[in-house]
């Protein structure tokens, strides 16, 4: 049974270890942000990073991960603070979404190699593809990520993350449908 640190977390698969590390992310550790898209490795949608480096992980095994360290976009940052998501909301760099944690881990991993990447740069490091055009924003939303990286920069136009699950639902009095014999109020 293959076994690896995914989010800090150490974790082992009992599945087949020909299994695709996509797969074993979303259906056995319920880590769904990671995307399928194509399942041929050309879109990056399912982009993780595997030791340091952003890896599609449909094209990996869940035998090659093994003994290897995984962040996945719930790791990345479980607020939303990482400088690559700020940036990616403050440049309006996002349409549908769906592309998005694939390449807020692409573009992560790149910073950390990396933290004043060209547009040359950032260009070859982000191979993902993005049906709804913002590659232009994109590539500011990265160079604006870098420089928050490296201090340069701050930035406050991003929304802070969401309402958290124990301000979204809470339970209240049960509501008791009225009975046949009560007039309604008119």
């Amino acid at each position: 049974m293959p076994r690896m640190t995914v989010n800090e977390r150490p974790l082992e698969f009992d599945m087949d270890p020909d299994t695709p590390l996509l797969w074993a992310l979303r259906d056995a550790a319920n880590l769904t942000g990671t995307k399928y898209g194509c399942g041929n490795g050309d879109c990056g949608s399912c982009m993780v990073i595997v030791d340091g480096a952003a890896l599609r992980s449909c094209l990996v095994t869940i035998a090659e991960a093994e003994g290897r360290f995984i962040t996945t976009i719930e790791g990345l940052s479980r607020d939303r603070s990482h400088p690559v998501q700020q940036a990616m909301v403050a440049e309006q760099a996002i349409q549908c979404g769906f592309c998005t944690p694939g390449i807020v881990m692409a573009a992560a991993a790149l910073l950390e190699r990396n933290a004043d990447p060209s547009e040359a740069e950032i260009k070859a490091a982000i191979p993902n593809l993005c049906r709804c055009g913002v590659y232009p924003r994109l590539v500011r939303a990265i160079q604006r990520a870098g420089r928050v990286a490296r201090r340069l920069e701050t930035i406050s136009a991003a929304p802070a993350p969401g309402i958290s699950s124990e301000d979204a639902a809470r339970e209240v009095p049960a509501i008791r449908p009225p009975s046949s014999s009560e007039e309604p109020e008119g």
